[in-house]
C-alpha cells in the first residue's frame, strides 16, 4: 500500500499538516489502514478562509479569456494523470479501476466544459425608454464560495462545484471527504500545478459540522453548494439562510423506474442493471425502485435477478470486477437493516440480501420483490446494491408510486408508447428524467433536483447562474 499518498491541508497555494490529529484512512477491501488525512481546527479554517479572500481579489480580476486557459492546463494534467489518480480512488473509495478512471476523464471533461462557459458569460443591454441613456446587465462573481463534497464520487462531485465557481471568477474553499481525501487531493493540486493563483482554490478536511458551523456564517462566504443528505441539507440551507448566502443543494435520491409492458426489456435490464450497480449502488441518481407493469413483470424480474447475479463482486484492483465493496461498515449494516425490516414485513429475496466474506465490505448485488410501501427500503436511499422490484397495473397507478415520496432527483422510464413519454416527462416529479437510456450528469446538461433532493444545478448553464451576481447599471449622458 506504499503507492498510496496521505494528504495534507491545502492553504494559500501550500500543501501542510493541520492542527489536529490526523485520521486514518481505510481500504473498503481489506480494512486495512492505508494512510493519514490533515485535519482543520478552527485556527487553519480561519487561514484558509482569509486565503480565499485573498485569492478572490486576485482571480476575479483575471480574464475569462485567461482564467479558461488555466483551467484547460488543469483539465490536462489530470487526463496525464488518469492512472495513478484512478488507482488512489480504488484503495480508499473502492470502486473497480474502470470506474475510478472513467470518472478522473469525466472530470477533466467537466472542467474543460465549464472553462469555455466561463468565457461566455455575456451581460446585455437593454433599450432605454428615454435618449441618452445606457442600461447594461453586467454579471460578477458572486464572491467565495464553500464547498462541500461526499466520499461517494471523491473528484466528479468536487469538479462540478469548483470548476463552475472557477469559471464564474470566484475563489473556493473546499471541504473534502475524509474517506476519501487522496483522489480529491489530487484534483486540486491539477489545479495548482495549472498556476492557479495562491488561494483561489483551497482544500480542508476535519469535522463536517465544526467546519460547516464556522465556514458558512464566516461573511467572507458568499455561497454555499453541498452534495450530500436530505437531512444534513436542510440543516445547511437553514444556517446559509440565517446569513443570506445563496445556496445550492444536491441532496439524497430515490429514483424510480418504470418499465412498461411495451419496453425493450434486453435494453431496459442491461442499462438498469448496469446503473443500479455502478459504484456498489452508491450514487445518489441510482435506479432503486423499479416499477414493472404487469404483463412484464416476471420476464423482467427473472432477467434482471439473473443479471444481479452475475456481477462479479471483489477488489476493484482485479481485473473483471464489476462492483467492488461498499464504502464502509456502516453502508453494510444500513444494508442489512433495511433488508431485515422488508422481509419482516413480507418482501421476498429474489437474490442476494447477505454481505459476502468476513474481511472487507462486500455485499451481494441485491434484488426485493413484493415490498411493502411502509418497509424502510421503500421510503428511505438504501444508497447500496439493492434494487426493489413492484408491480403496476397501469401509467396512472405508477406515476403515484413514483411520486408519492418527497425526494425528487432523477427518475427513469422504459416505453415504446409515445404517449407514455410525453406523460412521464409531463407529470414525473423529479429534476430529471431520463427515457429508454441513460443520459444524465453530461456536463452540457442540467443536474439536480427538486423537493427534498434539493435545488439548484450542477450542470449546463443553468450551474453557472449559481455563481453569478446580476448587477444593473444605468447611466446618464
Amino acid at each position: 500500500m506504499t503507492n498510496y499518498p496521505s494528504t495534507d491541508l491545502f492553504v494559500g497555494g501550500t500543501w501542510r499538516d493541520g492542527k489536529k490529529d490526523r485520521l486514518a484512512i481505510i481500504n473498503p477491501a481489506s480494512e486495512e489502514i492505508i494512510g493519514t488525512v490533515a485535519c482543520a481546527s478552527r485556527e487553519d479554517l480561519d487561514q484558509a478562509l482569509e486565503a480565499a479572500a485573498k485569492g478572490f481579489a486576485v482571480w476575479r480580476d483575471i480574464s475569462a479569456f485567461d482564467r479558461s486557459k488555466i483551467m484547460r492546463k488543469a483539465a490536462s494534467l489530470l487526463r496525464e494523470r488518469a492512472d495513478a489518480i484512478s488507482l488512489t480512488m480504488t484503495l480508499e473509495q473502492g470502486k473497480p479501476l474502470v470506474e475510478s478512471r472513467g470518472e478522473t476523464l469525466a472530470a477533466a471533461d467537466i472542467i474543460d466544459w465549464f472553462a469555455e462557459e466561463g468565457r461566455r458569460t455575456y451581460g446585455r443591454l437593454i433599450p432605454p425608454r428615454a435618449p441618452n441613456i445606457r442600461q447594461a446587465v453586467i454579471r460578477e462573481p458572486v464572491g467565495p464560495v464553500a464547498a462541500f463534497t461526499p466520499w461517494n464520487f471523491p473528484i466528479n462531485q468536487a469538479v462540478r462545484k469548483v470548476s463552475a465557481a472557477l469559471a464564474a471568477g470566484c475563489s473556493v474553499l473546499l471541504k473534502g471527504p475524509e474517506e476519501t481525501p487522496a483522489s480529491c487531493a489530487a484534483l486540486v493540486k491539477a489545479f495548482a500545478d495549472a498556476d492557479l493563483p495562491a488561494g483561489a482554490l483551497n482544500l480542508v478536511f476535519g469535522d463536517p459540522a465544526e467546519i460547516s458551523s464556522h465556514v458558512i456564517p464566516h461573511p467572507v462566504i458568499r455561497k454555499v453548494s453541498f452534495t450530500g443528505s436530505t437531512a444534513v441539507g436542510k440543516r445547511l440551507a437553514a444556517l446559509a439562510g440565517e446569513h443570506m448566502k445563496r445556496v445550492t443543494m444536491e441532496l439524497g435520491g430515490h429514483a424510480p423506474a418504470i418499465i412498461f409492458d411495451d419496453a425493450d426489456l434486453d435494453l431496459a435490464v442491461r442499462v438498469l442493471a448496469g446503473s443500479k450497480f455502478r459504484n456498489a449502488g452508491q450514487v445518489c441518481v441510482a435506479p432503486t425502485r423499479f416499477l414493472v407493469q404487469q404483463g412484464a413483470y416476471d420476464r423482467f424480474l427473472s432477467a434482471f435477478a439473473k443479471a444481479a447475479e452475475a456481477v462479479k463482486v471483489g477488489d476493484g484492483r482485479e481485473e473483471g470486477v464489476m462492483m467492488g465493496p461498499l464504502a464502509n461498515v456502516r453502508r453494510v449494516e444500513a444494508m442489512e437493516a433495511l433488508i431485515l425490516d422488508a422481509t419482516g414485513r413480507g418482501a421476498n429475496i429474489a437474490t442476494g440480501g447477505e454481505r459476502i466474506g468476513n474481511r472487507g465490505y462486500f455485499f451481494k448485488p441485491t434484488v426485493l420483490t413484493e415490498v411493502p410501501i411502509d418497509a424502510r427500503v421503500a421510503n428511505e436511499e438504501p444508497f447500496g446494491p439493492l434494487a426493489i422490484v413492484n408491480r403496476f397495473s397501469d401509467i396512472d397507478e405508477a406515476l403515484l408510486e413514483a411520486n408519492r415520496l418527497p425526494y425528487g432527483l432523477a427518475a427513469y422510464a422504459y416505453t415504446a408508447s409515445a404517449k407514455s413519454r410525453m406523460e412521464l416527462g409531463r407529470n414525473i416529479e423529479s429534476g430529471m428524467i431520463s427515457i429508454n437510456h441513460h443520459g444524465l450528469a453530461l456536463p452540457e446538461l442540467p443536474f439536480g433536483g427538486v423537493k427534498d433532493s434539493g435545488y439548484g444545478s450542477e450542470g449546463g448553464t443553468e450551474a453557472m447562474d449559481n455563481y453569478l451576481n446580476t448587477k444593473l447599471v444605468t447611466e446618464a449622458d
